[in-house]
């Protein structure tokens, strides 16, 4: 049976500050989703409840796979990890003092991915050859790009069936956001993975995306069925680009 992350009538803030309204998305096998929003609206905060990082208030969080259904809402982070989905963190929350070999196997903590180390180490340096030549550098001494294609290695270190991606561009160059994009598109196909990015790059986001949507001021206010419906959205021409 096929696997999928449902999200259905999510509240959810911090104390008193409600960020999240009654959020329902979906994102099944094989899909790359794009989470799009400017800086505020409540992306990350999502995020964050689909990997237990943040308890929703109200709603359901749960993964279908393999003929169940999983509440994800009821399970530490840990536990989350070890159901096979990764996060690729916004700001990349590396450990700077440690290497990038150091960082990458620290990825494969959980359980199920130690047996993996032997393949996924070689697998991210052949993605990621910039890693491999810095193997032994410090993490904290890297450039933002370098930074954020070890965030993803590291994240692919932990054998995931589902990638959750917050916010990859922020902070790069251009160039380097075209780059970190193809290459979370080119892992997606080798792997077989399954992909939610919150993005507020519009343009690179839809390169990648089999569908997505938008989420304003803590609530989705369109779904697109593709990335033709979701360019031709006015919220889009408003927002995004420029129209």
């Amino acid at each position: 049976m096929a696997s999928r992350i449902v999200v259905r009538d999510v509240d959810a803030g911090y104390g008193a500050v409600r960020v999240l309204h009654g959020v329902s998305i979906e994102v099944r096998e094989g899909e790359t989703v794009a989470l799009l929003g400017t800086n505020g609206n409540g992306k990350s905060t999502l995020i964050k409840c689909i990997m237990g990082l943040l308890a929703p208030d109200a709603g359901e969080i749960y993964l279908e796979t393999d003929g169940r259904r999983i509440d994800l809402a009821r399970r530490s982070t840990e536990e989350i990890v070890d159901l096979g989905i990764a996060l690729v963190p916004e700001g990349r929350r590396l450990f700077p003092k440690l290497t990038v070999e150091e960082n990458l196997l620290l990825g494969a903590y959980r359980t199920g991915a130690r047996a993996d180390i032997d393949r996924n180490l070689p697998f991210c340096f052949e993605a990621f050859p910039v890693l491999r030549e810095r193997r032994r550098q410090l993490a904290g001494s890297m450039s933002g790009g370098e930074q954020q294609m070890l965030a993803v290695a590291r994240a692919l270190m932990s054998s995931p069936k589902i990638l959750l991606v917050d916010e990859p561009s922020v902070g790069l160059a251009p160039i380097l956001v075209s780059r970190v994009i193809a290459k979370i598109r080119e892992l997606k196909e080798r792997y077989q993975l399954t992909v939610l990015m919150a993005e507020q790059n519009f343009n690179q986001a839809t390169k990648i995306a089999d569908r997505g949507y938008i989420i304003v001021h803590g609530r989705i206010e369109f779904e697109g069925r593709s990335t033709q419906e979701l360019r031709e959205n006015e919220l889009v021409k408003k927002y995004y680009l420029g129209v």
